[in-house]
């Protein structure tokens, strides 16, 4: 059976902006010992075989080695608590790779699952200021930033990225904590992507 989810995305990691690990294709190494990163989803719409997905939120959340394309990642992922059983089971399996898509080229990369918690997910997004709060775990907001020099007001893209979309909005994070998994971190200032994304398989 096969499976399609469209909607909203963004993250926030440790690099600088314009982070080089997405930009690259995970060739070029992160710009600092390690990647930190948060990766936070909309699902607006989307079906997992029989299983109607719509509406929910998916948080993945990942500490990298530099060079991200090394592998070793430890990686945790979030679901949304207002998922069903039935729910919950199809998207863990689309978005850890188990039925291809995107998400399949990374999970080779994953060395340590740190887990997967269901909580309360607040996704917000209005364009240009995306937000997400995970209980007390994640608190993270992202602005796209729009150059002073930019005459069309559309903001800096990002294009021929491929992973979890072709065009990416830039930005960065104006306020970004988190405690998960065993993970602390607070990327504030750092490089942020958006992206509407559409996945099927």
């Amino acid at each position: 059976m096969a499976w399609r989810i469209e909607g909203t995305y963004f993250e926030n990691c440790s690099c600088n902006m314009v982070c080089p690990c997405a930009t690259s294709g995970f060739s070029a190494p992160a710009d600092y010992d390690r990647c930190q990163v948060v990766l936070a989803f909309h699902i607006a719409s989307g079906q997992v075989d029989d299983v109607d997905v719509s509406g929910l939120k998916v948080a993945v959340v990942a500490d990298t080695p530099p060079l991200m394309s090394e592998g070793n990642w430890r990686m945790g992922m979030f679901m949304d608590e207002t998922a069903s059983p039935e729910q919950a089971e199809a998207l863990g399996a689309v978005f850890s790779g188990q039925r291809g898509g995107p998400m399949e080229a990374l999970a080779p990369m994953v060395g340590e699952m740190l887990g997967l918690e269901t909580a309360r997910i607040e996704y917000v997004d209005d364009g240009r200021r995306h937000q997400v709060r995970i209980g007390e775990a994640i608190d993270m907001e992202v602005e796209d930033f729009v150059s002073h020099l930019d005459a069309t007001g559309k903001g800096v893209r990002v294009s021929g990225v491929g992973f979890p979309a072709d065009t990416l909005a830039a930005g960065v994070a104006t306020r970004s904590r988190v405690n998960a998994f065993g993970l602390a971190f607070e990327n504030e200032g750092k490089n942020a992507f958006s992206a509407p994304f559409s996945w099927a398989a």
